[in-house]
C-alpha cells in the first residue's frame, strides 16, 4: 500500500526546504534544514549527504528519522516519521546519485539517505 499519494509526492518535490529530525548518540535532538528532499517513490523520501555529516552520524548510530516537508507561505506540510538507511554504495546508491546529478546538483554527494515511511 502506498504511504505517498501523487498529491504529497508532488508537493515534497515542489518545496525547497524540509527539516530533518535526528537522534543524537546522548539522546538529544538534532534538527537540520536540508533543501534536497525528494519522494523517490510511494514509499520512500531521499535526500542527500551534501554536508550533513551530523545528521549522517546520528542516523548510523539510530535510524529513527523525522522529516517536516513545509509550505513557509501557506503554513501547510507533512510530516514523515520512519526509519533511514545510509547509502554510500550499491545500485540503489547509484540510481539516486544519478537522479540528483540530472536534476543539476553540482556539489559533492558523500552518501543518500532512504528514509522508509511508516
Amino acid at each position: 500500500m502506498s504511504v505517498l499519494t501523487k498529491t504529497i509526492r508532488e508537493f515534497v518535490n515542489e518545496e525547497k526546504l524540509a527539516f530533518i529530525a535526528a537522534v543524537c548518540p546522548d539522546g538529544t535532538p538534532n534538527l537540520s534544514p536540508n533543501g534536497t528532499v525528494r519522494a523517490w517513490d510511494d514509499n520512500h523520501l531521499v535526500f542527500a549527504d551534501i554536508h550533513s555529516p551530523n545528521t549522517i552520524e546520528n542516523l548510523l548510530y539510530n535510524s529513527a528519522i523525522e522529516i517536516n516537508v513545509v509550505d513557509i507561505f501557506t503554513r501547510k506540510g507533512f510530516r514523515f516519521k520512519g526509519h533511514a538507511d545510509v547509502l554510500s554504495e550499491g545500485e540503489l546508491f547509484k540510481s539516486i546519485l544519478t537522479y540528483y546529478k540530472q536534476g543539476g546538483t553540482q556539489q559533492h554527494i558523500a552518501s543518500d539517505i532512504l528514509y522508509s515511511l511508516k
